[in-house]
C-alpha cells in the first residue's frame, strides 16, 4: 500500500500530519491530553518545550519518535550559524536530553542515534544539518507507513469473524490498521478497551479511535478483562509494545501483564506488534520508568484521594514469552521465544 492510502484508513489521531509535523522552524505536536474533547495542537519553539510536551503526556506510544526526530531538525536550524564542532554538541546535548524523557520506549533512542549518523555525515559533507534530517525523517515515515501494513495485514489474519478484541492503553497504528482491514475483509468484531488509569488512554485515545473505524467498541474498567475473558467475550488479545527484548520479554502500559495472566488462564492468545530492539537481549537489560506518585492521587485533575497518602506509578509492566502466543512483526508472526533471528 502507498503510505498515503495507509494514511487514508487511519482515524484522526494517527494520521501523520496529526501526530507531529515540522512547520517553518517549529515542532508541531497533536494534544492527546485533550483528546477526544478538542483536536488541537502543541507548538514547540526549541528542543525543551518538546521535551516537556513527551514528559507531559502530549503525546505518547509511537508519537515522540516522530516529535523528538522534528525537534532534531530545528535544533539544526537554530544551532546552524555555530561551528562544526560546536552544532555536533548541541545537537548531541539535544538527543540526550530528549532520549531522557522515555527511559523505556527505546524506540526513539534508536531512532536519534540513527539521526546523529545522518548529523555526522552531513557536517563531514557540508550539507545544510535540518535540510538533510527532514529529507530522511519523510522518507522514514513513509517507510513506516508500508511496515505499518505489513503488520497490520498479519495482524487483521489472525482476527476472526465474530472476534471479541482485548487491548490495552492504545495500541497506536498497526493495530488500528489491523481493526480496518479486518473490518475491509468483512469481519465483525468488537473490541474491548479498559480506561487505561490515571491518564485514561484507553477511554479517550483507543475508544474514541475504533469507533471512527466503524467498529464496536466497549470501554472497560482497568480491573474488569478478567471477568470479560470468563464469560467467553474475547477471542484474541492485541497490544503494541514500547520494548520487546531480543528473549521474548515484552514491555508495554502497567496493566498489559496481568490481562496477558488472564487471558493465558482462559486459553485466549495473546499477540503483540513490535518491531524487537537488538540492543536489548533480555529482561535484566530493560528500565522501567517510574512516574511521579502524585499522578496515581488524581485523575484528569480531579483528586482522588488524600493528597498525604503516599503513591506508586511504575508506567510500564513486562509480560514473560510464555505468556506470548505470537509477536507480529514485519518480517511475520514469530515466537517470542525466537526473536533473536529477527533481523530487521
Amino acid at each position: 500500500m502507498k503510505p498515503s492510502e495507509v494514511n487514508n484508513m487511519l482515524p484522526f489521531l494517527l494520521r501523520r500530519e496529526n501526530v507531529a509535523r515540522y512547520e517553518d522552524g517549529v515542532v508541531v505536536i497533536g494534544d492527546r491530553r485533550k483528546y477526544p474533547f478538542e483536536k488541537s495542537y502543541v507548538h514547540c519553539n526549541d528542543v525543551e518545550s518538546v521535551a516537556q510536551a513527551i514528559e507531559g503526556m502530549v503525546t505518547q506510544g509511537g508519537g515522540p519518535s516522530h516529535a523528538s526526530a522534528y525537534a532534531m531538525v530545528m535544533a539544526a536550524r537554530q544551532c546552524a550559524d555555530q561551528s562544526a564542532e560546536g552544532q555536533l554538541k548541541t545537537l548531541d546535548a539535544a538527543r540526550n536530553r530528549l532520549v531522557d524523557t522515555r527511559p523505556t520506549n527505546t524506540a526513539m533512542a534508536r531512532r536519534l542515534e540513527t539521526i546523529m549518523e545522518f548529523i555526522e555525515m552531513a557536517l563531514k559533507e557540508g550539507k545544510n544539518v535540518e535540510q538533510t534530517l527532514l529529507d530522511w525523517i519523510e522518507a522514514f515515515r513513509d517507510e513506516n507507513y508500508r511496515r505499518y501494513a505489513v503488520m497490520g495485514e498479519l495482524g487483521a489474519s489472525l482476527m476472526d469473524d465474530g472476534d471479541g478484541i482485548l487491548t490495552m492503553c492504545f495500541a497506536e497504528t498497526a493495530f488500528l490498521l489491523s481493526l480496518a482491514m479486518a473490518k475491509r475483509d468483512g469481519k465483525n468484531i468488537r473490541v474491548f478497551t479498559p480506561e487505561t488509569r490515571p491518564y485514561l488512554q484507553g477511554a479517550r485515545l483507543t475508544a474514541p479511535s475504533v469507533h471512527e473505524l466503524g467498529i464496536p467498541v466497549q470501554i472497560i474498567g482497568d480491573n474488569m478483562p478478567g471477568y470479560i475473558l470468563s464469560q467467553g467475550k474475547v477471542q484474541k488479545y492485541f497490544t503494541a509494545a514500547d520494548l520487546v527484548t531480543l528473549d521474548g520479554h515484552v514491555v508495554n502500559k502497567i496493566g498489559t501483564f496481568q490481562n496477558a495472566i488472564a487471558a493465558h488462564y482462559h486459553g485466549v492468545p495473546y499477540f503483540v506488534f513490535a518491531w524487537p530492539d537488538k540492543l536489548k537481549p533480555d529482561r535484566a537489560s530493560i528500565e522501567i520508568e517510574e512516574r511521579d506518585p502524585a499522578e496515581m492521587k488524581s485523575c484528569r485533575g480531579v483528586p482522588t484521594t488524600d493528597q498525604a497518602i503516599d503513591a506508586y506509578y511504575p508506567a510500564f509492566d513486562i509480560t514473560p514469552p510464555r505468556l506470548v502466543a505470537g509477536v507480529i512483526t514485519i518480517k511475520g508472526i514469530h515466537s517470542a521465544y525466537d526473536l533473536a533471528r529477527y533481523s530487521g
